[in-house]
Order: structure tokens, then C-alpha cells, then sequence
């Protein structure tokens, strides 16, 4: 187990902690005080530790881990229950018939998604009926657009070697490339208010983030 934590970066504490909770298989006994533990243990223990660094509770991380044991067999299938394993879970009750109309516009089909995942869009979209924000039409018809040569691109790049390789791609895709694609947004539109209402050219600013030299 040293040499694992070694090799990891991970404590052995966290280790222990992980077998315990079942997220890490148990090791191959060579004694009653030792056990060995191969290159698959230091694969799960890096999904592990990137899931949970990423925010990713105990019980999601869970979740992965499940989905990575026991794979469904279809390949659409296992990325829904691999996007199911990271999505947050709305209410039984909340309407999805919005939900379901926007999502007609990029090909939704019933029985395409998994109901964790169309619920996700419906929360938001309450959340944006609830402050009094609707998205202009020609806003929304861009962000559809872009979301769907987004998920084409990436869908390309899933791996097809073996479903852990799959299921890590998905998972880890959604939870660390999410913030990234949020924080490009932010970048994207002051760039854009940049060259809408300035003259295209840094700001100087005050607190040495951006200085026009």
C-alpha cells in the first residue's frame, strides 16, 4: 500500500479510507498484514482522486464506480449512465415538457436520455423562468447549435477500447472540462464586449491583470 501511495500521490489514510467506502478493490493477499496491488489499482485510484478533487462526493464517486464494474452493454447506454453517475438529482415531480420542446431542436427523441439529464435541463430552465430571464431567441438558437457540434466533437472521441476507458472519458470529461468550457464563455464575452463597445484593445486595469504596454 506504500508503494501505491507512492506511486499515486495519494495517502495511504486516503487509501484505507477508499477501500473501506469500496471505491478501491481490495488488493491480492500475500499475508495476513500485506497485499499487492497492480497498474488497474493505480488507474481507479486516479479516476477516484480526480473525481473527488473536482467536487464529486463520496456517493457520486460511487456511482462511477458501479458504472465502471458493471457496464451496460450498449454504448449509448453506458454514457448515460455515466453522465447519470455525475448529474445532480431534481426532484421526481418537476416538469419537463419545456425541457423536452428545447431539446427537440438538437434531435431529442424520447428514451435518448436518461431522465437525470433532461431533469437537469428542465431545473435550469425553471431557474431562469423564476428570475424573470428568458434568453433572446436568436441567443438560444446559438447556444443549441453550439452545444450540439460541442457533444458531436467530443461523442467522436470516445474511446471504444474498453468501457472503463469510455466511462472515465464521459465522467471525467463532464466534470473537469465543464468548468473549462465555462470559463472560455467568460473569456469569449469580454473579447466580445471588447470589440462590441471598445476599441478592441486591452483595458488597463488597476490591479495588474490586463495593462496595455
Amino acid at each position: 500500500m506504500s508503494e501505491l501511495a507512492e506511486s499515486t500521490g495519494v495517502s495511504v489514510a486516503s487509501i484505507k479510507y477508499y477501500l473501506r467506502e469500496g471505491l478501491l478493490p481490495e488488493g491480492a493477499r500475500r499475508s495476513a498484514t500485506q497485499a499487492e496491488y497492480d497498474d488497474a489499482h493505480v488507474r481507479r485510484l486516479r479516476v477516484i482522486r480526480a473525481l473527488i478533487d473536482a467536487g464529486v462526493s463520496v456517493a457520486e464517486t460511487k456511482r462511477v464506480i458501479a458504472t465502471l464494474d458493471d457496464p451496460p452493454a450498449r454504448g449509448h447506454d453506458l454514457l448515460g449512465a455515466a453522465h447519470a453517475a455525475v448529474t445532480p438529482l431534481v426532484g421526481d415531480g418537476i416538469d419537463v415538457s419545456a425541457a423536452e420542446k428545447l431539446v427537440t431542436r438538437i434531435g431529442w427523441q424520447p428514451g435518448m436520455c436518461d431522465p437525470r439529464v433532461l431533469g437537469s435541463v428542465a431545473a435550469a430552465l425553471q431557474g431562469l423562468e423564476r428570475a424573470g430571464f428568458t434568453p433572446p431567441g436568436e441567443v438560444m438558437t446559438v447556444y443549441l447549435e453550439s452545444i450540439q457540434r460541442i457533444a458531436r466533437a467530443e461523442i467522436e472521441g470516445v474511446p471504444t477500447e474498453s468501457p472503463e476507458a469510455a466511462v472515465n472519458y464521459v465522467v471525467l470529461g463532464s466534470v473537469l472540462v465543464e468548468p473549462l468550457l465555462l470559463a472560455l464563455r467568460r473569456v469569449a464575452e469580454q473579447i466580445a464586449s471588447a470589440e462590441r463597445f471598445g476599441d478592441g484593445r486591452p483595458t488597463t486595469r488597476t490591479d495588474g491583470d490586463v495593462s496595455d504596454r
